[in-house]
């Protein structure tokens, strides 16, 4: 099986580690992972989010790198190159489709996010708690400024993609990576410094282990610990067939893994100390607010407080831009490999059905009641995009990863996989702990995970 002669190379490790680590590194660190620590308990949900990372997550993230640097294909193809003749190319096919998914309902939230870039520099935003509620209430609710701002975040993720590996994934990846580690640290640094700031601490770092027999936190770490390293969809396998074979997998893994990890624990550090800071907070049931109806307050009583707001939701935009780039290129991969499509092409019909997708997305805050309460309250708080994130993050991302680490450690075969990682004498540190995690340890954990996660939504 030979490769589409348009697909391109990394043009550098650094290039490519960057464009890894801002997959990982999005809303799903920044906005995401804080609000399902306010939702899970605290720390205890952390606790448990980080045993998903290294015994779940990361030796599936090795799977996926290997299988897509080893075929040098798209999902699907990747599976098609390893199992011939059997019918495998599913899970690659439901990683194109989960993509697709994603991509609508993150659009929405990325262009929330646009919005508010303009919103917080221009001091729009109200400085008391209510109306900073309201304010949020008010602009999800109306329809045509949430489906314009989720048009224009689409388009400039398309207009990114567009480019190409080296000419646009890869440019963008080196110059928004870097400033947004520095703006992240720079108002973890700022919240820090706040009054309540020990209270919000002590939440976020010490954990209350009574939350840890509440079955809802066990799916919700890992399907977020899934959605923010952006496995199970073929992104990183995607990401990993433009890797030259000489480039080792190990140390990129490494470095993934921490920069993700490390920027959504930074994030836990900026919202619940400034959280705490305001009264009344609940991080429990503040939900979306937690970022865009309670940090606006924060800003609004701060010395350059517009300063402050412009950059953090410019930080939200960088952050969900180099996601939604590489989400978009899974089904993007896929249409160049089997249908032969020029990328401009391929960008185009894959960005407008996530389009036609993302409007219900859109209007389920209040400007179409139906699509606002289209589901009971567990599955997502209720709402059309709610329950297409549910059904993807909680569902979907485990059990693609759950089939990768089945077909890696049982139809392709572990020694195999091995070979491959430790091509041209590639460093890979403990590759038997590896084999011995994806054959058991992941897929036994996603499984049982699962169950929990689909009893807490039934009961």
């Amino acid at each position: 099986m030979t490769t589409s002669p348009v697909r391109g190379l990394w043009g550098s490790r650094l290039g490519f580690i960057l464009a890894a680590a801002g997959s990982a590194v999005g809303l799903g660190n920044i906005w995401g992972f804080p609000t399902q620590v306010g939702r899970g308990g605290g720390a205890v949900f952390v606790v448990i989010y980080l045993f998903c990372i290294v015994l779940i997550c990361a030796p599936i993230l090795v799977a996926e790198f290997v299988l897509g640097r080893g075929s040098r294909q798209s999902p699907v193809g990747a599976f098609k190159y390893f199992s011939s003749g059997t019918r495998w190319w599913w899970v690659g096919a439901l990683g194109v489709v989960t993509s697709v998914a994603i991509v609508a309902f993150y659009s929405v939230i990325g262009g929330w996010t646009i919005g508010y870039v303009w919103y917080a520099a221009t001091g729009a935003l109200s400085s008391g708690g209510e109306g900073a509620g309201d304010f949020f209430t008010r602009f999800t609710s109306n329809g045509f400024k949430s489906v314009f701002c989720t048009f224009l975040f689409l388009a400039l993720a398309a207009a990114s993609n567009i480019g190409g590996v080296r000419t646009g994934i890869e440019r963008v990846a080196k110059t928004l990576m870097p400033a947004l580690l520095v703006l992240l640290v720079l108002l973890a640094v700022r919240s820090l410094t706040l009054p309540g700031a020990a209270e919000g601490l002590a939440y976020y770092m010490r954990p209350d282990f009574s939350q840890a027999f509440n079955m809802s936190v066990f799916g919700a770490a890992l399907g977020q610990a899934f959605f923010s390293l952006s496995l199970g969809n073929g992104a990183m396998l995607t990401y990993g067939s433009y890797l030259r074979r000489s480039e080792g997998i190990g140390r990129v893994v490494l470095w993934v893994v921490l920069l993700d990890t490390f920027i959504a624990l930074l994030a836990g550090l900026i919202i619940f100390p400034a959280g705490f800071s305001i009264a009344g907070f609940d991080p429990a049931s503040t939900g979306p607010g937690l970022i865009f109806a309670v940090l606006p307050e924060l800003f609004a009583t701060l010395v350059g407080g517009r300063l402050f707001g412009g950059a953090f939701f410019v930080l939200l935009v960088i952050a969900a831009l180099t996601s939604a780039i590489s989400l978009l290129e899974v089904p993007v991969a896929h249409m160049i490999d089997r249908r032969q499509w020029s990328r401009p092409k391929a960008v185009l019909v894959v960005s407008g059905s996530a389009f036609l997708l993302s409007i219900p997305c859109a209007l389920g805050f209040g400007a179409v009641g139906s699509l606002t309460d289209f589901v009971p309250a567990q599955w997502g708080g209720g709402n059309f995009l709610g329950l297409v994130a549910t059904l993807c993050n909680n569902f979907s991302l485990p059990i693609g990863g759950m089939l990768i680490a089945i077909f890696v450690g049982y139809v392709w075969r572990v020694d195999r996989a091995v070979a491959e990682l430790l091509a041209e004498h590639a460093w890979f540190p403990a590759p038997r702990l590896w084999g011995w995690l994806i054959r058991y340890v992941s897929p036994l954990g996603i499984a049982i995970i699962l169950v929990i996660s689909m009893l807490a939504v039934i009961v």
